[in-house]
């Protein structure tokens, strides 16, 4: 099983528009930050993790050629808003297989509402909605998930373990319940904002705190900010087991967990 990091950054992702700053100016491609979502290739499936506002071009860059499914952690933007360019693998696949829970599904049918309603034109997305809540489920008869909730300041948010490798984006507190979900995971990736404070995403010092008491063998941070600084240089401060993942990073794990 292969993860392909399609994005690393935040909602503005990095550079970000109108900013000099030197992380935006930064000529290190893991300065080059889309927003944030994974690939997962499992048993010759594909399968994204969040669609956002980069999501035609992440698809083109990594060369896909088809997409089996999508599964999503929220309805924000940064996350849903490239949804409409799955009409592309429609053509090789038909309807595509959406799995997220009732929330997102009914952002969803708000923010594409061309796509479900009952005199559809030709050509908008073809979707088969699949509403999803804590319980576990296995894609393409080979790829366990276990559902994690996690709250992004006061909206819940999923984030998701596959065998021994766990996705979270967006999160600010995660309860010991969820937490016990997480344990044994040889592979974390989890949020880390910035280093400043912020209301509804954990900062650097806190993703270090959670990757510590979660204990996997290795922790890579996503959904990251340019105010959290240049990659090489926050690199060089990370705890030995901790890296800054980055756009294109790929990665293998394995479901006997």
């Amino acid at each position: 099983m292969t993860i392909t990091f399609l994005g690393t950054g935040t909602s503005q992702g990095v550079p970000v528009i109108a900013c000099d700053c030197s992380v935006c100016r930064s000529t290190d491609p893991r300065d080059k930050r889309l927003r944030s979502s994974i690939m997962i290739t499992a048993g010759g499936h594909n399968l994204v993790v969040d669609t956002g506002p980069d999501f035609r071009y992440q698809m083109l860059r990594q060369g896909v050629k088809r997409l089996d499914a999508v599964l999503f952690t929220h309805s924000h933007k940064d996350h849903v808003a490239g949804l409409d360019d799955v009409r592309a693998f429609n053509r090789v696949k038909g309807e595509l297989d959406i799995y997220a829970s009732a929330e997102t599904i009914d952002a969803l049918k708000r923010e594409f509402y061309y796509a479900f309603t009952t005199y559809r034109y030709p050509g908008v997305p073809q979707l088969q909605l699949h509403e999803i809540g804590l319980e576990p489920f296995t894609l393409f008869d080979v790829l366990p998930v276990v559902p994690i909730e996690v709250l992004h300041y006061r909206m819940p948010v999923l984030g998701f373990r596959f065998g021994d490798f766990t996705y979270i984006t967006d999160a600010k507190t995660i309860s010991p319940g969820q937490i016990e979900k997480i344990r044994g995971s040889k592979t974390l990736v989890i949020n880390a904002l910035q280093r400043e404070p912020h209301i509804s995403h954990l900062t650097i010092e806190e993703a270090i705190h959670v990757a510590t008491e979660i204990g996997a063998e290795q922790t890579y941070f996503t959904h990251i900010s340019h105010r959290l600084g240049r990659h090489e240089d926050v690199e060089k401060d990370l705890p030995s087991g901790i890296s800054l993942a980055y756009d294109g990073l790929q990665i293998g794990f394995s479901v006997n967990s």
